[in-house]
């Protein structure tokens, strides 16, 4: 489950395209992964984290197919969903689903790149009107597009690195730190 997650996060690449993976769609030497399309978008090939090619070479290769059982990832993802939805007593994370990276990714790569047609590239489209669906444009000098935090110690500084948050300044002793909303 975490790998496919993992690659569906760094892909932006649709939860059909990812499960019809074969393992001559991935090479580890460039670290790439060549996705075939579905519905009618285009062929591609995206580059892939040292952590995605790890993950993959330790997932046991028993057929040509990366993943097996389509069925089993997505009752593993909706029973996990509604646990961490109950259990942090959020129901927003029930909408959540595997396409919600999707969107995720091609928003997070707008955002760093301010390239609407590197991001049209990534997930493939033909028209880039279907891109604009999948990024939200960010306003990043609105006043709430951050979440800021402070920390005093280099534990409090670990923790909030590992959380997702980016560095901003030190002011009296105290490190700022933001993370997107």
């Amino acid at each position: 489950m975490a790998t496919f997650l993992q690659i569906t996060k760094e892909t932006g690449a649709r939860a059909g395209e990812i499960f019809n993976l074969k393992w001559i769609d991935i090479d580890t030497e460039a670290k790439t992964v060549r996705i075939t399309p579905e519905k009618g978008s285009n062929p591609r090939i995206l580059k892939i984290s040292n952590k995605l090619v790890s993950m993959l070479n330790s997932l046991p290769k028993k057929g040509e197919n990366i993943f097996s059982n389509y069925g089993s990832l997505s009752c593993t993802f909706e029973r996990n969903r509604k646990k961490t939805a109950y259990k942090l007593g959020n129901p927003r994370l029930l909408k959540i689903s595997f396409h919600t990276l999707r969107h995720w990714k091609a928003t997070m790569e707008y955002h760093r790149t301010k390239d609407i047609l590197h991001v049209m590239q990534i997930l493939g489209h033909r028209n880039i009107k279907n891109t604009l669906v999948y990024t939200q444009l960010i306003n990043g000098d609105a006043e709430d597009a951050y979440v800021c935090k402070a920390a005093k110690t280099v534990e409090q500084a670990a923790e909030l690195i590992e959380a997702g948050f980016e560095y901003v300044c030190e002011i009296e002793g105290v490190k700022l730190f933001r993370k997107r909303r």
